[in-house]
């Protein structure tokens, strides 16, 4: 497990993000935020609901929802939703949600905040004693 800059993968998607609302590249742009940071994403997933397996390859562990604060350089990744099948990923720059764009909550958008997917949070470094993350959705 190599180290991550938790303040490049920050700087990274907050230079980066397109305004107003993205171009639907949360994945690339949350894959580039990584490397950025020091992470090597090599065979890492097309679609955004599909990363939590190389989070945890490359030395993140799942974040217990219960008590949840996000911190600089956690991930999200949501589950599909009726109308975005690829699911979403993204990163917390310290004031932000981020993917391809800054976000105006966790939420990416009124699909998902209406349905709300599943979604497992991502710490780097974090004891991966602690206890697993928990169904999420309402």
């Amino acid at each position: 497990m190599g180290g991550f800059d938790k303040a490049k993968f920050a700087g990274w998607l907050e230079r980066n993000a397109l305004p107003p609302f993205g171009a639907g590249y949360c994945a690339k742009y949350v894959r580039l935020a990584l490397q950025e940071g020091g992470c090597d994403t090599v065979g890492h997933p097309e679609l955004a609901k599909d990363w939590g397996p190389t989070l945890l390859r490359i030395g993140f562990s799942s974040v217990q929802f219960v008590g949840y604060t996000p911190e600089i350089g956690d991930v999200i990744v949501i589950q599909a939703s009726s109308k975005e099948k690829a699911g979403h990923i993204e990163g917390y720059d310290g004031q932000h949600w981020i993917s391809d764009f800054v976000q105006r909550e966790m939420w990416p958008g009124p699909r998902f905040r209406i349905e709300a997917p599943h979604y497992d949070i991502y710490r780097f470094g974090t004891d991966s004693a602690r206890p697993q993350a928990q169904d999420h959705s309402r």
